[in-house]
């Protein structure tokens, strides 16, 4: 696209996940046609939830801004708890490992999600011990446990 993109949050369309358990929330993507380099997605995340588990990204860089609500931050150095108004940037490295949690009892959390995107992204998992490649034409997820040797097979 060569034009300004300009779109109100409440007007993009809104979509529903809820495939596990403790997993839950809304999203809105903001400019998924738009971009090539740079996603942005409205999240509102319902009490109790979260919307991913704890991971890292190797390519990809993140930042959230919290609009709303109440949330815990798991990092690699401790929980943080956020709330409106807070900025939170995440390297591609173990060190911007994160999940975030809605620890209000009746409010939805609520951000803004910023990232760069790349072609293919690798995204690790540390509580569950998997790996993610994610891109345009691939999204696999494996167990780290079940690495091989680079010629097995060849």
């Amino acid at each position: 696209m060569d034009d300004i993109l300009h779109i109100n949050v409440e007007n993009a369309p809104k979509e529903h996940v809820k495939d596990h358990g403790n997993y839950e929330f809304y999203m809105r993507s903001l400019a998924p046609l738009y971009s090539k380099d740079c996603t942005v997605t409205h999240y509102e995340i319902p009490p109790g939830k979260s919307n991913y588990p704890y991971h890292y990204h190797m390519q990809n860089e993140e930042s959230f801004y919290i609009l709303s609500g109440k949330g815990l931050l798991k990092t690699p150095k401790g929980d943080i708890t956020v709330s409106a108004g807070d900025y939170i940037f995440f390297p591609p490295n173990e060190n911007g490992a994160h999940k975030l949690t809605n620890i209000s009892e009746t409010e939805n959390l609520s951000y803004l999600d910023f990232d760069t995107e790349s072609a293919v992204e690798v995204s690790f998992y540390p509580d569950s011990k998997k790996v993610g490649i994610w891109g345009k034409k691939v999204n696999m997820l494996y167990k780290t446990e079940q690495s091989v040797d680079y010629y097995e097979g060849e």
